[in-house]
């Protein structure tokens, strides 16, 4: 499978200026958003917007349209729309049963994200995460925290065990795991705090909701020098079995986890 995106930047696509702009941006992920970034009225043109947005294509990108929920009045139409698109992902939010999103991902032919954003989608996120045709879990943490009652003033640790949940059934569903956005637009130390404490929960990027966070999320989610130094050293020193390298013990394991990094490098 492809290499999980460093950062997912989510854009309406009823907007052209930011279509356009996000084809010169350093985004890993482009979503091309048809569901809350768009009103109610647009919605229709949006569709045919995104089609021809991706169409157009964004350079080496990846791209992906999220559709209209389970339910909505848009999101049969939404789904035919993605079908015949080259749009590489679908996303669907609001995700809460395994076998709706198989059937959003056989309906497009597309690989699926899926956005966990409420109590139920949390519960049912291990089997999401390994249902047919779902290639990640993406953190809707905005309605997650309304979900749960928790205050806008609360910090991030309130939804700990949520996040843990989602990393966890990621990882057991063999699906990327991409953290939620981050709503202070002009905090890029905060920003870079967060992605960084999501990365050490195990997220692979962070969904991003302007551009002027790409690039401190690029860098978090990204390797270090030291990091990669280590990785390269650990690979070529490895001989077999468990050994001592560099005053600790290696095996296996650790040599699949430095390759698992050293293949970012590239990214």
């Amino acid at each position: 499978m492809t290499q999980p995106p460093r950062t997912a930047l989510f854009l309406p696509a009823s907007n052209p200026r930011a279509i356009e702009k996000a084809r010169t941006l350093d985004a890993d992920m482009v979503i091309l958003d048809l569901e809350d970034a768009v009103a109610p009225d647009a919605k229709a043109d949006a569709r045919t917007a995104s089609v021809a947005a991706v169409a157009q294509g964004f350079g080496d990108r990846l791209v992906a349209i999220r559709v209209n929920g389970v339910g909505t009045a848009d999101h049969a139409a939404d789904l035919k729309a993605v079908a015949g698109s080259a749009a590489g992902w679908v996303v669907l939010p609001k995700a809460e049963d395994a076998d709706a999103c198989a059937a959003v991902a056989a309906a497009t032919n597309k690989p699926l994200l899926a956005m966990i954003e409420t109590p139920r989608g949390v519960l049912a996120a291990p089997a999401i995460a390994a249902a047919a045709g779902v290639a990640g879990l993406i953190a809707g943490t905005n309605d997650l925290r309304a979900e749960l009652c928790i205050p806008p003033s609360a910090s991030r640790d309130s939804l700990s065990a949520s996040l843990q949940v989602i990393v966890l059934a990621a990882r057991a569903g063999g699906a990327w795991a991409i953290d939620g956005v981050f709503n202070a637009l002009a905090d890029a130390a905060g920003l870079d705090a967060e992605c960084r404490a999501g990365r050490a929960l195990g997220f692979d990027g962070k969904s991003l909701i302007h551009p002027n966070q790409i690039a401190v999320a690029n860098v978090a989610f990204g390797p270090t020098k030291e990091e990669v130094e280590d990785a390269r050293a650990l690979v070529e020193a490895f001989a077999g079995g468990a050994e001592r390298f560099r005053d600790r013990m290696i095996e296996a394991m650790h040599v699949a986890q430095a390759r698992d990094l050293l293949a970012r490098v590239t990214h």
